[in-house]
């Protein structure tokens, strides 16, 4: 058990955020509305601090403020998602000194909106796609729609004996019904959790082996690659551009996740279990900190 929860978690986390702003207010901000701004966010910060990492505000470290806002990217939107970057950065400049003066933390893009808006493939759709695509792009599609992957997490696949699973809860019923090979991927937070790949994919997969690994950037972030498959940004453009010449129309790559969600909850429910455990279980499959984060994959 962390060592805040014995105490009430919010009011320990906003008087952590009040503390914060107290050595930075009317010296480093002077901005009221500011100063309140930052504070509400700099809560929300030491709440995840608290809760996950076991520390307080200020012990928070770059690497660990990066992996709190990429939780949050799926949560909210891009301007709440600034604030809490730059509050933390605030913190980090004038307080911490977790930050050089001239450091930044990186920014983190929203995916808030792309997840609501986004909608599911059927599986004949997700078919069509990848045979509009050429090889590496189509094994992408059909491993991500497989197992519910971002696209950057294709970067990251690795067999789950070369590399162990984060400590994350998880239920028995976790992958019932679906029979395939043991991957890791290492998704948002750096949370790394197993992924079940479908035996002829992970054939084709492991054919695509790289001698060495690749190391590469995309989207401002680096990444340690194994297999010579399309991920990311690259990825994600063949995707729209096969949807658009196949199907008339395309709704993102992002949405091969939601057609996983909305699959894997039908197979769970018609299998018995109730929806609530179905959720949970659809969550720790697809990488999510909060059920509630899949039910918006879900409409």
């Amino acid at each position: 058990m962390g060592k805040f929860a014995k105490k009430d978690p919010v009011e320990v986390a906003q008087k952590q955020a009040s503390n914060v702003m107290k050595t930075i207010q009317g010296t480093h901000i002077k901005s009221v509305g500011t100063v309140r701004n930052y504070e509400e966010a700099l809560s929300r910060v030491a709440q995840f601090a608290n809760r996950e990492l076991s520390i307080g505000l200020r012990e928070i470290s770059p690497e660990q403020a990066i992996q709190y806002l990429e939780i949050r990217s799926e949560e909210v939107g891009q301007k709440t998602l600034d604030m809490e970057r730059q509050a933390i950065q605030a913190m980090m400049h004038f307080t911490s000194k977790k930050l050089g003066p001239d450091e930044r933390l990186d920014v983190i893009k929203s995916e808030h909106q792309q997840i609501l808006k986004c909608r599911s493939y059927t599986q004949d759709q997700v078919k069509i796609i990848a045979d509009a695509q050429r090889s590496q792009n189509s094994l992408s599609t059909q491993l991500a729609h497989a197992a519910g992957l971002r696209g950057h997490e294709l970067f990251t696949l690795r067999r789950i004996e070369e590399r162990g699973m984060s400590e994350r809860p998880a239920l028995a019923e976790k992958f019932q019904g679906r029979e395939g090979e043991r991957y890791t991927v290492q998704g948002k937070g750096g949370l790394v959790r197993e992924v079940r790949i479908p035996t002829h994919l992970a054939k084709q997969l492991e054919a695509q082996r790289l001698p060495e690994p690749k190391h590469l950037k995309d989207r401002n972030i680096h990444y340690t690659q194994y297999y010579n498959i399309s991920a990311g940004r690259s990825w994600a453009a063949s995707f729209s551009r096969a949807a658009n010449r196949s199907l008339g129309w395309s709704e993102g790559a992002h949405g091969v996740r939601h057609s996983y969600a909305q699959e894997r909850m039908y197979e769970l429910q018609n299998s018995g279990i109730n929806r609530d455990k179905a959720l949970e279980i659809v969550s720790q499959e697809m990488g999510h900190f909060r059920p509630d984060i899949t039910e918006t994959y879900l409409r």
